[in-house]
């Protein structure tokens, strides 16, 4: 009786929200908001770790451990699981005598989580020249080639491995499409890709495949349908906190349920410990007007990334956080241009164009545009930047063109932007 009585509060602020704007319900969600921890050991695990010992030369334990230790990081948002992990498998790569391959393409994914890409494509490469599962390793490329912002290596490796029947073959050519901004083909496949992830059985695939279809319906303007998978998500896997912080986003985005987000968002910063979270919470704090919630949630992002263990994991945010927020704007410039030397996409340019407009030189970044970002993305976070940059330049014909796209992206770049959209 008790639980019933503090749930009604909740079920009815959620009924105040208008009908036509009201796609979630409290009583669909509020059953994984437990703070519960994460368990970040097994007896599984205990035994393959036990195993391990100084100068061990137990390759079968260091590739579980690290296996295992990688689990833990995505369960957890804990840098320390991922490092971890990269120990083992550095280690299990240096000592394996066959099936050395599989340890190259496993410690390459653990660096692209590091946004480690150039060190990633090195270790694919490896795995490429050994020959062993070749398409696991050209689907790997395709990943990190993406990363990289070097597309025409990344449509020839898309190709390389083309099956309709695999799932990971259909998972990349739903983000191909999404690059080539074809959002109704990408849902296409991306369905196909649920469907096969259903038959597999296998929870990993579907979690991928339910959480990722969710996003891309949700760009789409399908909010019911985005709501749906993520609940789907969460009915796998209670504790999943990018279903939350999905089903957050549409309170927040498109139901304008600002106080409900943040309580949705608080269950899951509790235990889990990735530092884009407080950014979220303090955009939302902002957008109730509550200064000092939106000042601690920054405080703590920036006492988090502190970490040197996250190395360039943060280093986009970090931009964002100068440019927008403290206004550090050669700071911005500095991290910007080191976020084009490691990865050279038109996101990163986006940043190194908007530091040098913060910074007064529009020519520089009209220019930076012109050659790296027009014409090669359809990213709305990144075509806001385009626009404010033509704005200044006096392109008012190009503000037009964007405008357009940017107001129908408003769900997708959060309510904080409407009004800024708006006055271009």
């Amino acid at each position: 009786m008790k639980n019933l009585l503090l749930l009604i509060p909740l079920i009815f602020l959620s009924a105040c929200q208008p009908k036509e704007k009201r796609v979630t319900h409290v009583i669909d969600y509020d059953k994984y908001l437990v703070a519960t921890s994460v368990k970040t050991t097994s007896k599984y695990f205990e035994l393959w770790n036990s195993k391990i010992e100084p100068d061990s030369m137990q390759l079968l334990s260091f590739g579980i451990v690290g296996g295992e230790y990688s689990r833990y990081f995505q369960e957890s948002g804990d840098i320390q699981y991922l490092k971890k992990a990269e120990k083992a498998l550095k280690r299990a790569k240096d000592i394996a005598a066959i099936g050395k391959g599989g340890y190259f393409r496993a410690l390459a994914r653990n660096y692209i989580s590091q946004h480690r890409f150039k060190e990633a494509l090195q270790l694919a490469d490896s795995a490429r020249v050994i020959g062993s599962s070749i398409n696991s390793t050209h689907g790997l490329l395709f990943d990190i080639e993406m990363e990289l912002g070097n597309y025409q290596n990344a449509e020839k490796y898309l190709d390389s491995i083309k099956n309709l029947s695999d799932f990971g073959y259909l998972i990349r050519l739903a983000k191909w499409n999404d690059h080539k901004g074809d959002l109704n083909t990408t849902i296409k496949f991306m369905e196909l890709a649920k469907a096969k992830a259903i038959k597999s059985k296998s929870k990993a695939l579907m979690l991928w495949a339910y959480t990722n279809l969710a996003d891309y319906l949700g760009h789409a303007g399908r909010i019911e349908d985005s709501y749906v998978h993520y609940l789907k998500a969460l009915e796998l896997d209670p504790q999943n906190s990018y279903a939350k912080k999905g089903i957050a986003w549409i309170v927040f985005s498109y139901e304008k349920n600002p106080e409900e987000a943040l309580r949705i968002l608080d269950s899951v910063t509790k235990n889990y410990r990735a530092p884009d979270y407080f950014l979220l919470k303090a955009e939302i704090a902002e957008y109730m007007g509550n200064q000092l919630n939106k000042l601690n949630n920054l405080d703590q992002y920036f006492n988090s990334v502190k970490n040197p263990a996250y190395g360039a994991m943060y280093n986009a945010y970090n931009v964002r956080m100068y440019l927008e927020e403290t206004g550090q704007y050669q700071k911005a410039l500095q991290l910007s241009e080191s976020e084009v030397r490691n990865r050279p996409t038109p996101k990163s340019y986006s940043f190194l164009a908007f530091s040098y407009l913060k910074l007064g030189e529009t020519d520089k970044a009209l220019k930076i545009v012109e050659q790296y970002i027009d014409g090669k993305t359809y990213e709305p976070a990144i075509l806001y930047y385009v626009a404010e940059i033509y704005k200044a330049a006096g392109r008012n014909d190009k503000v037009s063109e964007l405008k357009h796209g940017l107001l129908a992206a408003s769900y997708e770049l959060g309510p904080l932007l409407e009004n800024k959209i708006s006055a271009l």
